[in-house]
């Protein structure tokens, strides 16, 4: 089977457990197929983790949770070496991130320090300790999730943490007809991810990654990308800008996007980057790599700025 009806397969297969979140399972996928991870900023109870699992059975992965806690250790995520008595020498036991779909549920209530456990592993794809550097499985996706609402106990994301992250979005609650679907499901006892089975390989993601690297964007293009970035650094509502990290998590993004697009849409003739996809993107994608002034909201100033940064110079 060619790769573009796997991806719209596994589309489906996300569908079949997730009511009435088709943006959600697109960017998830878009954050996945780029590279990236995604951090879901929600409350309890909207289906984050039956995403995760979903998405862990749909390309026959390993899924990994961590539920995040003050006491959580660094080594309880990456691993640890342990004294093997029998052989007279450390053995490496590792941890969670040796997984291909990791969810570290409410990260920001884990320390700074255990949260910078993650710094390397999400960049660099690889575990170090005591100077033994240990690659992760690929792919290897991290999906965090923190509650936007209760701030108590909780440790906010330092820049270079949240900076990490390609995409990050609410799921939300479901409407008055999906919630009623919803309740259909489990009655008929669909509801879950144990129902799903693998439609693409963990091999078959990591070649849908070559393909959507390789999906064209124009000069003028990068040059709209650039611009936006750049009004975020200009911006006198904002105090942090969008960082180098940020302008190619935009364009690789876009160029996901792009290709499930050309997947989904029958009249999309050729799968490059279009402007209306990077406009799409960037309050997904840089929202929460920027600071604001007062009491703004960072979505609000990014789409004030799609809209007023042009596309042509």
């Amino acid at each position: 089977m060619d790769k573009p009806l796997k991806v719209q397969r596994l589309i489906e297969n996300l569908a079949q457990a997730i009511v009435g979140k088709d943006e959600a399972i697109q960017l998830v996928l878009v954050a996945l197929f780029s590279g990236g991870h995604a951090l879901l900023e929600d409350v309890p109870g909207v289906g984050k983790t039956l995403l995760a699992k979903s998405l862990a059975a749909s390309i026959d992965g390993k899924f990994q949770r961590v539920q995040c806690t003050p006491d959580l250790l660094p080594s309880d995520i990456t691993g640890t070496n342990i004294w093997n008595p029998q052989n007279g020498e450390f053995q490496f036991m590792p941890g969670p991130v040796f997984g291909n779909v990791l969810l570290a549920d409410e990260i920001n209530r884990a320390t700074p320090r255990t949260q910078s456990a993650l710094l390397e592993v999400m960049e660099e794809m690889q575990v170090t300790l005591d100077g033994i550097s240990r690659k992760v499985p690929s792919p290897f996706f991290v999906i965090a999730t923190q509650n936007p609402i209760e701030y108590q106990g909780t440790f906010p994301l330092p820049e270079a943490q949240l900076d990490r992250f390609a995409v990050s979005f609410s799921l939300g609650y479901p409407s008055e007809a999906e919630e009623v679907q919803m309740l259909q499901r489990l009655q008929e006892g669909k509801v879950g991810s144990a129902q799903l089975q693998p439609c693409i390989t963990t091999d078959e993601v990591a070649e849908v990654r070559s393909r959507c690297a390789q999906v064209t964007v124009t000069e003028a293009t990068s040059q709209y990308i650039v611009r936006l970035i750049r009004a975020t650094r200009q911006d006198e509502e904002i105090t942090l800008g969008a960082s180098p990290r940020g302008t190619v998590a935009l364009q690789r993004t876009a160029q996901s996007l792009a290709f499930l697009r050309c997947i989904l849409d029958p009249q999309r003739k050729s799968d490059y980057v279009l402007p209306d996809d990077v406009k799409f993107l960037a309050p997904y994608v840089l929202s929460h790599r920027i600071m604001v002034a007062g009491r703004r909201s960072p979505r609000n100033v990014i789409e004030r700025l799609v809209r007023t940064v042009p596309v042509e110079p």
